[in-house]
């Protein structure tokens, strides 16, 4: 829970601040309008985001215990 919560947290937010921004409605892939619903691009951005920062902060627990082992 130490790297799942502040990852979640922190996908909110870039959630938030990427689709303040970025309307899904308008999002292409490969020149082509995305086919997804707006739900559809909100879900799985979200996931993206909490993956990519979960990611980051595994790895910066993995860093700090080896690092401390040394």
């Amino acid at each position: 829970m130490g790297i799942a919560w502040p990852a979640f947290l922190l996908a909110a937010v870039l959630e938030m601040l990427v689709f303040a921004m970025v309307d899904p409605g308008d999002l292409h892939w490969f020149g082509q309008p995305l086919a997804w619903s707006r739900q559809a691009v909100y879900t799985v951005a979200f996931f993206v985001f909490w993956g990519v920062t979960a990611a980051s902060s595994a790895l910066t627990a993995l860093l700090v215990i080896r690092k401390t082992e040394d």
